[in-house]
């Protein structure tokens, strides 16, 4: 984690003073009503939001920091139910949807509501913030964090938030499908950067998703996240390993770096290529993970900026990959020459050796690219589109590219028919006749399974009463 930067600092501070200075705190003080503390809450609670927001978008390694400084008691406890949640989320999480680690941030923030002198107000806005954080917690670190609260009526509600039901995993995924959809627009994500091989162990898992939350959305600056990603490169007690090997491919092909970066990146990359018999094997593995990802895609650039750092002198599967990629992407994967390039690559290698599994997702990746970008009006284009896929289908030989080839094409073909109903339309006509030749020269679909797609339903009559 890093310092929070003076400018942020120095913004916290005024708003601490504001709030101190300001008439809604003083009624509050003097009335102790519950409506003066919301008309304090809903004056500066924004002001707050939008500093957190700021440091989260441009600085997110400064945001423990910065949240730490909202704790200070002159804030009087405002925003804190939000922080409580977001300390709930940040938690890496294992198989059982228990916490890898113990979450001390969750506890310091939880700790600084109960010894509020707002507690009583602030509890109403935090009970599925503590069921959701000790349902992922051991029951150990439970029961010692109530041990340390002296109130006895706080130590009863916080037991009164651990419930059993939690004990149930499935219990917990639905707890936590439901307690995610309150923060889905809200950016709280940051990472710890590790210095050491023990570190990287205990911190990859969550920094790599963390990179990955940062890289899909385009609204954040990631500027700030450049020189701890290049000392993370740089760092010798960490090359080597898979995980240095994965999150540099991540740097590669997904940050903007100034040619001097690049250069520091490539000789590093090439330098482990050189020192590690398994390093091409590794992170061609890596880059079918990232074909394969749901949560990350590898778009053809991420494909170009990786293919840069690739020293292509050096004899192995990574560069004859790479100088294929190029190729794919310049002159395009449904041109002649192209095709019988990917042919003769893959003819030259095992059908289910990994770089022709990579081969393979990155055909189909261009498929889906420009099918699932297609509207429904463009139909003639995926007509045109489909006259590639037995060049490939004969070049690979494989069931699973065929398959998915299939669904891609049904899931689009669906789309059509529920925009064009009029079953004597032309356009209905021409894709029904499309279907019925192409579809079945693919073994896409049997006659039988077209006659029935293009069944027409009778729809029920109501019984008369």
């Amino acid at each position: 984690m890093f310092d929070l930067q003076k400018e942020y600092k120095d913004k916290l501070e005024e708003l601490a003073q504001q709030i101190q200075e300001s008439e809604e705190l003083s009624a509050y003080l003097e009335e102790e009503e519950e409506d003066d503390y919301t008309n304090l809450k809903e004056k500066f609670e924004p002001h707050l939001a939008v500093l957190h927001n700021e440091v989260a978008k441009n600085n997110p390694l400064q945001l423990i920091a910065l949240e730490k400084l909202m704790l200070d008691d002159r804030f009087e406890g405002l925003f804190l139910p939000k922080l409580l949640g977001y300390s709930v989320l940040r938690g890496e999480l294992n198989d059982h949807l228990k916490y890898v680690r113990p979450q001390e941030h969750f506890k310091a923030v939880l700790m600084t509501i109960c010894n509020s002198a707002n507690f009583d107000i602030l509890k109403r806005r935090i009970g599925q913030s503590i069921q959701m954080g000790f349902a992922f917690s051991s029951d150990i670190w439970i029961t010692n964090l109530i041990n340390e609260i002296d109130n006895r009526r706080v130590r009863h509600y916080l037991m009164g938030h651990k419930l059993p039901k939690y004990r149930d995993v499935k219990q917990r995924q639905q707890g936590l499908l439901r307690y995610q959809r309150q923060f889905v627009h809200d950016n709280y994500q940051t990472a710890d950067f590790p210095s050491n091989a023990t570190e990287l162990k205990v911190f990859f898992s969550s920094l790599k998703n963390f990179l990955i939350v940062r890289i899909n959305n385009k609204e954040l600056d990631n500027s700030s996240l450049i020189q701890p990603l290049m000392d993370f490169v740089e760092n010798k007690d960490l090359q080597g390993s898979e995980e240095h090997l994965q999150l540099m491919g991540l740097v590669a092909g997904y940050f903007e770096l100034s040619d001097k970066d690049h250069k520091k990146l490539a000789k590093i990359f090439n330098g482990q290529r050189k020192d590690l018999p398994e390093f091409s094997e590794k992170f061609l593995s890596f880059v079918l993970e990232l074909h394969k990802s749901a949560a990350i895609d590898l778009k053809p650039d991420a494909d170009n900026r990786v293919s840069s750092v690739v020293d292509k002198t050096i004899d192995d599967d990574l560069t004859v990959y790479y100088e294929l990629m190029d190729m794919i992407q310049d002159k395009g994967y449904i041109s002649e020459e192209v095709q019988a390039a990917v042919k003769s690559f893959y003819d030259k290698h095992e059908g289910l050796s990994l770089v022709n599994e990579c081969v393979r997702s990155t055909i189909y990746d261009c498929f889906v690219r420009f099918i699932d970008n297609l509207e429904s009006e463009a139909y003639t284009d995926f007509m045109d589109i489909s006259k590639h896929f037995p060049v490939y289908m004969e070049t690979f030989v494989n069931q699973k590219f065929n398959q998915k080839l299939e669904d891609l094409s049904m899931k689009y073909v669906r789309k059509l028919l529920k925009r064009f109903t009029d079953k004597r339309g032309k356009d209905y006509q021409d894709i029904k006749k499309f279907v019925s030749t192409v579809f079945v020269d693919l073994s896409f679909q049997t006659e039988k399974e077209v006659v029935e797609l293009f069944k027409t339903r009778r729809k029920r009559k109501k019984k008369e009463a």
